[in-house]
């Protein structure tokens, strides 16, 4: 008995991604939120943390546009 893998199911990937980006941008506000109370070298880490956060957005954008662009070629 062969195990055979799952069939790629992209059809929700958009929403998915859409609900990452909503989490990560309340991430960000939450850790702006926190800088209020944190000193110097805590305010950096978060600013750095936040900073990745904004590039992960940025890629998480652009796999949404191609994931739905890859569902509107599948359904033509």
């Amino acid at each position: 008995m062969q195990n055979k893998p799952k069939p790629d199911d992209r059809s929700d990937n958009v929403e998915k991604l859409q609900k990452m980006v909503h989490n990560t941008i309340e991430n960000i506000e939450k850790a702006e939120e926190t800088m209020q109370f944190a000193d110097g070298e805590q305010k950096s880490q978060i600013e750095q943390k936040n900073q990745k956060r904004r590039e992960s957005i940025q890629g998480m954008r652009e796999e949404i546009q191609d994931e739905s662009a890859a569902q509107q070629n599948k359904y033509k």
